[in-house]
């Protein structure tokens, strides 16, 4: 280990490719060293779990599906070459990784953090510039879920957040919730917003949620509710999460849409009474933006969170539709937001209930 290199607090000390001149941050970057050996302001973290973002793990599960079935043992080896390679997490076709939980096991002694040995956290940063090394070939894993039980180590810099475990919830709920924990925060920032200069509007303050049945999308619906929103409308690609989603009451309309059909989403968002004044995207499929732009009222907010959002598509399409809307970048982090979304389970049976039906 080059202990020449100064310990950079956003990690570039940890990058092996590219480097010199060239060198990028963590995030950005090929391939990441991995080795258990702490600079002074470093964290060390036992693995236990890994959870892959949505967008990965789907673009890995179709990669390696074969007449309706996963083939699971590909996935888990695909994985593991991943991180073999890279020194992290992070699907080269979508970009995005996840994050994980674990143990702090060694802390460095110019560690800005308060975790202290012996914690329980979850990351609250990207696989994707987490330098991360899997000891046990994800042997305990069948390649068909989201969450990935595992054995390794991960390095946390100077300058990466990391929550506790909370003590009241289920791990593997808790790790759900705080994958998308930055959605909910940023939807209750911005319907507050709203609903500060809305009150003597013409109609409630519309909210489409396009996903609304899935974890950001229902922790959304819950947050814009919480912030003041008027009229919650959920848009689901299937019959099967309409009847999931509609009895829980977390959406005012329900309603059977495929989020990437411009003409059909934007029917489907009037018709439940939009357009909307703030559409949050959080399905996991590319081919989104221009149909969130159609569902949008001029001079309303579409707020982005899949990775599989095409960022040109959006401000072109909005260019050539003559939209007058603020389109924001959901980037995962709002000061407060695991307690946020951690409190929002707490306090709502429904969302909970979703949570739960996962780990089911």
């Amino acid at each position: 280990m080059n202990r020449d290199l100064p310990s950079s607090p956003v990690g570039l000390h940890r990058v092996l490719d590219p480097s010199g001149d060239a060198i990028t941050l963590p995030q950005a970057a090929r391939r990441l060293d991995a080795r258990p050996e702490l600079w002074p302001d470093e964290v060390r973290i036992d693995v236990d779990t890994l959870n892959l973002d949505a967008a990965s793990y789907r673009q890995l599960a179709e990669k390696h599906t074969t007449a309706g079935v996963i083939d699971g043992d590909a996935v888990r080896s695909e994985v593991v070459a991943i991180i073999a390679d890279r020194g992290k997490m992070q699907n080269p076709v979508t970009g995005s990784g996840g994050m994980l939980i674990g143990t702090v096991a060694d802390v460095g002694p110019e560690s800005r953090t308060d975790l202290r040995v012996g914690d329980r956290v979850a990351t609250l940063v990207s696989l994707s510039l987490t330098p991360l090394s899997i000891t046990d070939g994800l042997a305990r894993w069948d390649g068909r879920s989201e969450q990935v039980p595992a054995e390794g180590h991960a390095i946390l810099f100077g300058r990466t957040i990391a929550a506790r475990l909370p003590d009241d919830l289920d791990p593997r709920l808790a790790l759900m919730v705080m994958d998308v924990c930055g959605a909910p925060a940023l939807v209750e920032r911005v319907v507050g917003e709203y609903t500060q200069s809305y009150a003597a509007g013409p109609r409630p303050l519309t909210v489409a949620v396009l996903g609304g049945a899935g974890k950001s999308g229902s922790l959304s619906l819950a947050a814009a509710r919480r912030a003041g929103a008027g009229h919650l409308i959920a848009v689901v690609p299937s019959d099967r999460e309409h009847d999931l989603l509609e009895p829980t009451g977390l959406a005012d309309e329900v309603v059977v849409a495929d989020a990437r059909s411009p003409l059909g989403l934007s029917r489907a968002v009037e018709a439940a009474g939009g357009p909307a004044d703030v559409t949050v995207v959080c399905v996991d499929v590319p081919g989104c933006e221009q149909p969130a732009i159609l569902s949008t009222a001029q001079g309303g907010t579409i707020i982005f969170f899949s990775m599989a959002t095409n960022f040109a598509a959006a401000a072109l399409g909005a260019e050539g539709l003559a939209a007058d809307v603020r389109m924001l970048i959901g980037n995962g982090y709002v000061p407060g937001h695991a307690e946020l979304a951690l409190d929002l389970v707490r306090e709502n049976t429904a969302v909970r209930d979703l949570f739960a039906a996962r780990i089911a």
